[in-house]
């Protein structure tokens, strides 16, 4: 498609109205320079008649399924017209006093070819508004655990240096179109959590950087779609680990990966729902192997 504008601003809403109007309304919509593209991953009701009809500059398609996050953001893709794609959850909120908010980020990609996405900081909306990203530590091949860089600490400039990191956090992520034609789009084998992850590795493949730029930052409600501990995140988290595994760890490592995370991680998961009285959870956690295994 034609590159027509500078800028667009992907979002997923699936019952989600009032946070998706909620960042809408933290977006400079009138912006000519960028388009803001809502992709409506069918919700119960028609939410998507309703931002329509709020927000006139804002361009909203309907799924008439719900494709997951990869799904819905590769729609969002394929009808946008920016030469940047700035994908940000509908839980997040953006704070523009004037000026150019997202040229930070703009600049940090077009400061080196090998630059194909940069994430800004990322910090929680609710109290003390506390670091959640700042860029991540790598991934262990066994237990697949990492860190997010400064994740609960209070801001104090002390991560206000740009820097690579491993991975994109699927929150706040902006990338070169021209990178996108190159490396593919998200990956829609998962549906739900990990795709970020699993995008990152596919840009490094193919030799490009991942940054973390500090001078622009967003805010993030976190988990307002699926609940901290509902059966449908415990679901995939637990299913999408070990789907990660298998398309990004090589050789015996990733049987070993395997090992770890059914028969360490899962079995926690499970006795701790036992213990909490969360035979939902415990069902999710089960039904994630099982269907690894099976699909």
């Amino acid at each position: 498609m034609e590159v027509e504008k500078l800028l667009s601003i992907i979002t997923i809403n699936y019952n989600g109205l009032k946070d998706t109007c909620e960042l809408i309304d933290t977006l400079p919509v009138d912006d000519e320079s960028l388009e803001v593209i809502v992709v409506d991953n069918a919700s119960t009701q028609d939410e998507a008649t309703t931002i329509e009809q709020r927000y006139p500059q804002v361009t909203v398609i309907r799924s008439s399924q719900n494709l997951g996050f990869a799904g819905g953001n590769n729609l969002g893709i394929q009808a946008a017209h920016g030469k940047y794609l700035f994908f940000l959850n509908n839980d997040t909120l953006l704070y523009i006093k004037g000026g150019h908010f997202f040229q930070p980020l703009i600049d940090r990609l077009e400061s080196s070819e090998k630059i194909g996405m940069v994430c800004p900081k990322i910090r929680f909306s609710w109290g003390d508004r506390l670091i959640q990203f700042t860029g991540y530590t790598p991934l262990s091949p066994i237990t697949l655990r990492n860190q997010s860089i400064g994740f609960g600490e209070e801001d104090k400039g002390q991560y206000d240096t740009a820097h690579p990191t491993p991975y994109a956090h699927g929150a706040a992520m902006m990338v070169k179109r021209e990178v996108i034609e190159k490396v593919g789009m998200m990956p829609e084998c998962y549906f739900l959590y990990y795709e970020e992850l699993d995008w990152s590795e596919m840009f490094r493949r193919a030799g490009y950087e991942i940054w973390y730029e500090p001078d622009c930052t967003v805010y993030h409600k976190e988990s307002q779609t699926t609940g901290q501990m509902s059966p449908l995140k415990t679901y995939y988290i637990t299913r999408n680990r070990l789907l990660f595994a298998k398309r990004n760890i090589q050789g015996g490592v990733k049987y070993l990966t395997y090992c770890y995370l059914t028969g360490i991680v899962a079995t926690r998961d499970i006795l701790k729902s036992l213990c909490k009285g969360r035979t939902d959870l415990l069902k999710a956690t089960t039904k994630g192997i099982m269907d690894f295994i099976t699909q």
